[in-house]
């Protein structure tokens, strides 16, 4: 290998390091937040179709059983809720049975629900192999996933609807979310399947979307996740939503793809009774939990009960992410430079933009109250978020607090970020526009412009 190639594999190898230095520590505030949660992870049987290696193992389910193995290692309390509908397909053909729907629900007879509980068996069996890997060279070797499951799901008979008899097609009557707690106690991972059983004995076949639901909020789960057949909700021009209140959700007319459009109902429910979060994940895309959860932008839909972004102000257990937000500006000299004494006793006049528990922006208001006027200081976003309009929702925060304490004018000192105020309405003027006591303050070496805004 020549001189040349050696620097360029090297250059190639640091940077590859960096990166992974850089997503280690970047995931390192959400593997500590997560540890002990409860999530619930509900998928249909599709992910053990598509691609197969040489081996016979489905590549997709694979890599699903490998993530669902990290989660698990990370402290994450699982609950995994699988359905079976291709399954149960293929064995009415291969029995020369036509499946037969109303309102886009199977009706279940006796034959079709052979089928059901054969296809439920063997997708179930097929999930327990793949967990219970621990092949040298992947991310399970050496690992061990102990699963359970059991009858933690009665059921009764969804009856007759429309003049239709579903016969054995069931609803939830309870599930037994003692039971799975107590499982979950002793760091099992619980697997349960969509079918549940009554007092009498009988059996019945579930929507696996209404057992994830109902499980999810049985045992108030932190998260609730979908892998479905699209990357996430959808607007009306057909782009991804990255997150939505419930509110938003349940307004939205946009059209979504079809199992979104069966999960997304139950998912609205899900998170008005207490889940935590519910999260729309592409189950095509490989490492979309990982991506979604250990990454500052996600890969998918993610619905709340508050907007993900909100805005509070300081405490005085807020200096050291100020701090640390604002320390790349002070260095490169866009911002003057604040010691943490001066910050601690400034901490009030300062608003923070929380993301998800993350401190990703702030802005600070300093009232002159006798010249009706306000200075806007030390607006950061960092710069993994400025593209989601967060320095627009802090300037109207500061804005709108100058106008409650009913001054008149807001004025700001720049070097850099002229332009973007000027385009929200801020005029640049002369030093002896501000207020004497901040004029006295000016350092003359910055130069930096004097613009005012009129509220």
């Amino acid at each position: 290998m020549s001189s040349k190639a050696a620097a360029n594999k090297n250059r190639t190898q640091s940077a590859d390091d960096a990166r992974l230095v850089a997503w280690v520590r970047q995931a390192a505030p959400y593997i500590h937040a997560f540890r002990g949660r409860t999530f619930v992870i509900a998928f249909g049987g599709e992910v053990l179709e598509g691609q197969w290696d040489a081996n016979g193992g489905g590549l997709r389910a694979q890599a699903l059983a490998q993530d669902i193995n990290l989660l698990e290692s990370m402290g994450i309390k699982l609950v995994l809720v699988h359905g079976a509908r291709p399954q149960i397909d293929a064995e009415m053909k291969h029995r020369g049975l036509t499946p037969r729907f109303h309102n886009g629900l199977r009706i279940t007879d006796g034959e079709t629900l052979e089928c059901v509980k054969r296809a439920v068996g063997v997708t179930r069996i097929d999930l327990e192999a793949l967990l219970s890997q621990g092949l040298p060279h992947t991310p399970m070797a050496g690992a061990y996933m102990r699963l359970t499951g059991g009858n933690f799901v009665t059921a009764k008979p969804v009856g007759v609807v429309d003049g239709v008899d579903y016969l054995y097609t069931g609803a939830i009557r309870k599930v037994l979310a003692e039971e799975i707690h107590a499982d979950l106690e002793q760091e099992n991972v619980v697997l349960i399947s969509s079918i549940g059983t009554s007092p009498s004995g009988e059996v019945f076949n579930l929507a696996w979307e209404e057992v994830a639901e109902a499980v999810a909020t049985a045992v108030q789960a932190d998260k609730l996740i979908y892998l479905c057949d699209a990357p996430g909700v959808l607007d009306a021009k057909g782009k991804l939503v990255e997150a939505l209140t419930i509110a938003e959700a349940a307004q939205s007319k946009a059209t979504q793809a079809p199992e979104v459009a069966r999960v997304l109902p139950g998912a609205l429910r899900a998170a008005r009774r207490g889940v935590g979060r519910v999260h729309f994940l592409d189950r095509t895309v490989d490492g979309a939990m990982l991506m979604e959860f250990f990454t500052r932008d996600g890969v998918g839909t993610v619905i709340t009960q508050a907007p993900l972004a909100q805005i509070r102000e300081a405490t005085i257990d807020d200096v050291g992410a100020v701090l640390a937000l604002i320390a790349p500006l002070e260095a490169d000299g866009t911002l003057v430079k604040r010691g943490r004494e001066r910050l601690e006793m400034e901490i009030t006049r300062f608003s923070l933009l929380d993301h998800d528990g993350l401190i990703v922006g702030c802005a600070a208001l300093y009232p002159f109250i006798k010249d009706k006027m306000a200075e806007l200081a030390c607006l950061v976003v960092m710069p993994e978020y400025q593209r989601l309009g967060y320095g627009e929702l802090l300037r109207k925060h500061i804005e709108a607090q100058a106008k409650q304490l009913k001054l008149k004018r807001v004025f700001l000192l720049t070097t850099r970020t002229a332009q973007w105020f000027t385009e929200r309405g801020f005029v640049e003027e002369s030093l002896e526009s501000l207020p004497s006591q901040r004029r006295e303050l000016y350092n003359y070496q910055r130069k930096s412009k004097v613009l005012i805004k009129t509220l």
